[in-house]
Formats: C-alpha cells, sequence, structure tokens
C-alpha cells in the first residue's frame, strides 16, 4: 500500500528557514515523482516543486525558484522541501504527492495520484 507522510511543517518568522519532509513507504522514490503543493485558505491549490528522483530531474515554480530547493534521500525513502527565505504568502498546507515514474516531472496535480495529508506552514511575525 502507497503511503505518504508529511511532517516538519511549523511557524517560522518571514525571511526565515524551514525543511518539509515527505516520508514514502509501500514504493521506492526511483518508480515514482514525488511533487509539493501548497493551498492557502480561500486559495487553489498550487504546484510548489517537483523531482523525479531516478534521472535527478527537478522543477520549481516561478514564485519559489531560488528560494526553495527539492531533494529526495532514496536510503530513507524520503523526500524534503529546503524553504528558505520564507514569506507570508508561502504560509499554506503542504501536500506531497507520487505521481507514475518520468523522466522529467510537474507541477500539474492530475499527475499524480496518491496524496499524503499535509503539514501546515505559518509564516509570520
Amino acid at each position: 500500500q502507497l503511503q505518504l507522510v508529511e511532517s516538519g511543517g511549523g511557524l517560522v518568522q518571514p525571511g526565515g528557514s524551514l525543511r518539509i519532509s515527505c516520508a514514502v513507504s509501500g514504493f521506492t522514490l526511483d518508480y515514482y515523482v514525488i511533487g509539493w503543493f501548497r493551498q492557502a485558505p480561500g486559495k487553489e491549490r498550487e504546484g510548489v516543486s517537483c523531482i523525479s528522483s531516478s534521472v535527478g530531474a527537478t522543477f520549481y515554480a516561478e514564485s519559489v525558484k531560488g528560494r526553495f530547493t527539492i531533494s529526495g534521500d532514496n536510503a530513507k525513502n524520503t523526500v524534503y522541501l529546503q524553504m528558505n527565505n520564507l514569506k507570508p504568502e508561502d504560509g499554506a498546507v503542504y501536500y506531497c504527492a507520487a505521481g507514475r515514474r518520468s523522466d522529467y516531472c510537474t507541477t500539474w496535480s492530475g499527475a499524480y495520484n496518491y496524496w499524503g495529508q499535509g503539514t501546515q506552514v505559518t509564516v509570520s511575525s
């Protein structure tokens, strides 16, 4: 059974950093693309970043490019999203999701079949 569990969310001040994790079970990272999405109250879900571990391909939304870094640890079957220079508008529930293996990745949510329960990130002073 495929399962994704996010962790690491919390409260951080603007300009601060936070690393959130997505622990996967029931499959290995090489066989799936992992994406990070976020949804703030009253807003649509937004694709943030994704990684195809099998080929090392990554993608970032323009809103986070240069501030967020996605990485995968195959030994721990975990994908991380390092978030630096956080802004209040980065505050949201962050979800990770798994989609079929590909040589590239996309932040189109329709490409993902399995979703975690989310972790809250709040950016406020």
